[in-house]
């Protein structure tokens, strides 16, 4: 069991999580309903503590930054959220030692609901404190909640806009470096959230022989642009080359593409 993550409010792409002695699945919840449709989805927790354990399911929102990180705001507090369509049955329950339920999360789309939308769901143990457990608390400044997190993702079947761009390619190489690092800003202009590949890909300007290297994939939401580093061998032939960066996002949607010139000396 993963016992270090149960002070954080942890963000895992996977099936399912276990935090301190407790489990759910999925950690990744993805809604497709069309405007004024509502669909059911399963949480499933097992408690595998040798006590009693509650635990509270609540709604609350994320903002990302360029760098794909994600930080907890409260619910509602995003233009994307759709923390308000959904209803938890139950939002708080008691399971008895391995012990497991199920939580039904109700996404009811209103029919303005053309948008992709996303939320959080905070899967935590409710503890009830001693009064010298509550004392240390206060003076610690720290209150050790175990709880796992489950992304909640909401676009409809007939929304198909996917559109992103990518720009701004540059070196970023440090002295001391084992590898030539560059960025590039990856944007996301429609209204989907988009699983992208990004590679380089080098081209001789002499000889016209050109290297394709493994992809970088990164996921970016609508509203949003990602910084994505990549790399090239520090050990390249000297000459003049052609860098690229190409964006492939599927969704039948041309490959997009940003160039530099690179000479090694």
């Amino acid at each position: 069991m993963l016992r270090h993550f149960f002070t954080f409010c942890i963000l895992l792409l996977a099936s399912g999580l276990y935090a301190q002695d407790f489990e759910v699945s999925p950690v990744l919840m993805s809604f497709n309903a069309d405007p004024g449709e509502i669909q059911t989805k399963q949480i499933n927790l097992i408690n595998h503590s040798s006590i009693p354990q509650k635990y509270l399911l609540k709604l609350t929102d994320y903002d990302l930054d360029k760098d794909g990180n994600k930080k907890s705001i409260p619910a509602g507090k995003s233009k994307r959220s759709c923390a308000d369509w959904i209803t938890l049955n139950p939002s708080l329950i008691e399971l008895n030692p391995n012990q497991s339920a199920t939580i039904e999360a109700i996404m009811t789309v209103p029919k303005d609901g053309f948008a992709a939308k996303w939320c959080m769901i905070c899967v935590e143990v409710t503890k009830e404190q001693s009064a010298f457990e509550a004392d240390k608390s206060l003076a610690t400044g720290v209150v050790l909640v175990p709880r796992i997190t489950i992304l909640v993702k909401q676009s409809p079947r007939n929304n198909s806009n996917y559109k992103a761009t990518i720009s701004g390619l540059k070196e970023t190489t440090k002295p001391g470096d084992r590898h030539r690092s560059f960025e590039v800003l990856v944007t996301n202009t429609g209204d989907n959230i988009i699983e992208a590949n990004v590679n380089l890909a080098l081209a001789d300007m002499q000889t016209a022989k050109e290297d394709k290297f493994n992809p970088v994939k990164v996921t970016i939401y609508p509203d949003n642009a990602r910084m994505v580093k990549l790399e090239l061998p520090a050990t390249l032939s000297k000459g003049k080359y052609a860098l690229a960066a190409i964006l492939d996002y599927g969704h039948r949607q041309p490959m997009g593409g940003t160039q530099m010139l690179l000479e090694v000396k």
